[in-house]
């Protein structure tokens, strides 16, 4: 199974947090094992493990048991990723909960995802109507239904304020903390009925609320944002194919020469037969992965107008120049010269 991730804006929104607590950032990055490098740009991967560490190391450093419904409360989901900014520029709520929905994993992936969406809405007998989170293996990691849950809850009031709140009950697999003062944070943020021990994650919701208008709704900004988060989701499917993986290992190695299928098959802890096998079944063989792979860095370190011909020759993995030239014209019918001076 691959390793499931999260953006990099969803940690820097838990360090950001744990930092208005008082943690020193740099400490939390230490225990959580997480490099600051990795964190430069909000739409970065980072193993969903990493995650998981520094928020178990912050409820530990702060020796607050209750630290992920804080988080829930003070970060912002337009901060963590490209989604927020989607969700904040639908028409309605209905239409931000459906694009949330849509690209929830690029924010985090939870095991579910592969097969389906992580949350949805269930009209059950009696005209209730839940809003469910799917998710699999919830009691695995609590903390993501006590900070998502608050999430969903508590800034309704500063959206619409003076309306009843659309949450009328909230469910929880996990059990009621012994903490009395983990207890008052529950009490002091969902101010409905909670049930913990529950069969599933859900909310029971006002359905009114999925009509209800967003005070931002922009639809030309809606366009460019989804746009954009529809690209994200692309990359973000293909880095889970092997073929996205087999690239994801060249990149870094194209200027060595050293690319063999054995090498790369290493790298990835699979054996030569096993990588040709997975690559036959998503329809593509070793050598024409290679050989796009190089015609679209040239082209990009081409148009990018930084690096001379023989430079970019040596940085797609070819000694020699002539080599890489007659390669080149195979791939787009021109010289590397000419498409250079474009």
């Amino acid at each position: 199974m691959i390793e499931p991730t999260v953006s990099a804006g969803y940690v820097n929104s838990l360090l950001n947090a744990a930092v208005l607590r008082g943690l020193d950032r740099a400490g939390l990055l230490e225990r959580a094992g997480l490099d600051e490098a990795a964190l430069d740009k909000p739409d970065n991967r980072v193993p969903f493990a990493r995650f998981k560490a520094a928020m178990r190391a912050a409820k530990e450093m702060l020796n607050d048991p209750s630290f992920a419904i804080w988080f829930g409360e003070h970060s912002d989901f337009v901060e963590m990723s490209i989604v927020g900014l989607v969700c904040q520029a639908a028409a309605t709520m209905g239409e931000a909960f459906e694009q949330m929905n849509r690209y929830a994993r690029l924010v985090v992936e939870v095991e579910g995802h592969e097969s389906g969406d992580r949350f949805a809405i269930a009209r059950k007998g009696g005209g209730e109507v839940w809003l469910e989170d799917r998710r699999r293996n919830p009691q695995d990691f609590p903390e993501l239904t006590e900070s998502t849950w608050t999430r969903f809850v508590a800034p309704f009031a500063r959206m619409f304020p003076g309306r009843p709140h659309y949450v009328r009950c909230v469910h929880m697999t996990h059990a009621e903390p012994d903490d009395p003062a983990y207890r008052a944070e529950y009490a002091r943020v969902f101010t409905m009925p909670i049930v913990f021990g529950s069969d599933r994650n859900a909310l029971l919701i006002d359905e009114s609320f999925l009509s209800l208008p967003v005070n931002t709704g922009n639809r030309y900004v809606f366009g460019i944002f989804s746009e954009r988060a529809q690209a994200l989701l692309g990359s973000l499917k293909e880095s889970k194919t092997v073929k996205g993986r087999v690239e994801s290992e060249l990149i870094p190695i194209l200027h060595t020469g050293e690319v063999s299928m054995e090498e790369v098959a290493r790298r990835l802890g699979l054996s030569r037969p096993t990588l040709y096998r997975k690559l036959k079944d998503e329809g593509v063989s070793y050598e024409a992965l290679l050989d796009a792979l190089r015609h679209r860095m040239a082209l990009h370190y081409l148009n990018g107008k930084k690096v001379s011909v023989h430079q970019t020759a040596y940085l797609v993995g070819f000694s020699d120049p002539s080599a890489f030239s007659r390669a080149f014209k195979r791939w787009t019918g021109a010289s590397p010269k000419a498409a250079r001076a474009r």
